[in-house]
């Protein structure tokens, strides 16, 4: 008894802060509604075009906006308070959540129009995924951030399994567009969250001043720091190929399984529910170190090829749950790898450049992995995103072995006949 309540104590320290508890229950609702759009979104493509590969091309221009303009959202969100930063990017999400719910609901909407939206949409994020990203750190300080960002990601994960459930049963009785229009009005709670937060009890980075060189300052400030330039290449490796599950999962449940979205719902939720486990055990552990990380690669690889042969639509759902697990791992540890190690001041374009690596990298894997999945079949997709983290971890040995070098040359001092010595040799 005693292990269970210091185990939920352990995991769940940061909710005793005040601000990031309201920013977490916020979250909670709109998190759902978010997930809800997913499904249907993804569903009203297929709906529209029959096509994997236009599924991965209106993936991608969600995230296109990410992959050009993403560094310019780290400067803006080192730049400007991080909590009025939200209220202008949340309120422009529902607002755009809205406008599509409409649409759908009219019978207006074509495919064209999913063209304009995802695009939109996209631009907000740019903003708004760094922003979210340091604003946990601003809440919750050093200390609790591994512990933060965990839970953040087990919330995501946990609305991963809510929100595809409830779209699933929406889109089967009273159609798509009730999933947009949830959506809209599920960010009102966050907005009402930040309202009632205390901006006393931030822990606020300093803002920097406007200035020129500010974008390449932040780029060559990760190249010359290897660990956060390491991490972020084997982020947006897997991100590009591994992470593309919007693509390859409507997929596998439309013509492998021979499916519908309740299939789709089903391995979304799956994938959600082996998140939350993961992350509540990932919660409560305090070290974060590199190779925990490159062990959440490999084995995110080695559960992609398991799903990749398994012959069923139950087998695959049981698989997904594995996913989940091993994929919150390594988002959690990578995510509060580059948080920890970057200076205060840099540390809106260090998370957006792995908003960069992780989803602004989906512009080119999306279609790929759309392309593949349509003509060679979904499976081939999740073999080449299972291969994608397995070398992604080769890379990160590689780059452990050649830092452990670099420490080890630095700190051994040579007396001058021994540096003589190793000339000589």
């Amino acid at each position: 008894m005693k292990y269970v309540v210091h185990f939920g104590r352990r995991t769940f320290a940061s909710l005793k802060i005040r601000n990031y508890r309201l920013y977490f229950i916020g979250q909670a609702i709109s998190l759902c509604g978010t997930w809800m759009q997913t499904i249907a979104q993804d569903w009203l493509v297929l709906k529209l075009s029959g096509s994997g590969t236009m599924l991965g091309l209106v993936t991608a221009l969600q995230f296109l906006p990410v992959l050009f303009f993403g560094p310019l959202g780290g400067v803006v969100a080192d730049r400007f308070p991080k909590r009025k930063i939200l209220y202008v990017t949340q309120s422009s999400a529902g607002l755009l959540a809205l406008v599509l719910g409409l649409l759908v609901v009219t019978g207006a909407v074509r495919l064209w129009m999913l063209f304009i939206l995802a695009p939109l949409l996209g631009l907000v994020n740019t903003v708004d995924n760094p922003t979210r990203q340091t604003f946990v750190f601003e809440m919750v300080g050093e200390d609790a951030l591994n512990n933060a960002v965990t839970l953040n990601s087990t919330e995501v994960n946990l609305a991963r399994v809510i929100g595809p459930s409830i779209a699933g049963i929406l889109i089967a009785t009273v159609g798509l567009g009730a999933c947009f229009l949830i959506n809209a009005i599920s960010y009102v709670p966050v907005l009402v969250m930040l309202c009632m937060m205390r901006a006393s009890e931030l822990h606020q980075a300093p803002l920097i001043e406007r200035a020129r060189g500010q974008l390449r300052e932040g780029f060559s400030y990760v190249w010359h720091t290897p660990l956060l330039r390491d991490t972020l290449i084997m982020m947006g490796i897997i991100g590009t190929l591994s992470y593309e599950f919007s693509v390859v999962l409507p997929l596998l449940a439309q013509f492998t399984f021979h499916g519908n979205a309740s299939s789709y719902a089903a391995l979304t939720a799956s994938m959600g529910i082996g998140s939350v486990l993961g992350g509540l055990v990932t919660a409560g552990r305090k070290k974060v170190a590199p190779q925990l990380l490159i062990r959440a690669s490999f084995l995110f690889g080695i559960a992609l090829f398991l799903a990749a042969i398994v012959p069923s639509l139950f087998l695959e759902v049981l698989v997904m749950i594995v996913i989940g697990i091993f994929s919150i791992n390594f988002i959690s540890l990578g995510n509060t790898t580059l948080q920890l190690e970057s200076k205060p001041e840099m540390r809106g374009r260090v998370m957006a450049l792995w908003a960069v690596a992780f989803l602004g990298s989906t512009p080119i894997g999306g279609p790929i992995i759309g392309w593949i999945g349509e003509h060679a079949g979904p499976r081939w997709g999740l073999v080449i995103g299972g291969l994608a983290a397995v070398i992604a971890a080769g890379i990160g040995v590689v780059s452990l072995r050649r830092e452990k070098q670099r420490v080890i040359a630095t700190s051994v001092k040579l007396r001058p006949e021994e540096t003589a010595a190793v000339e000589n040799v």
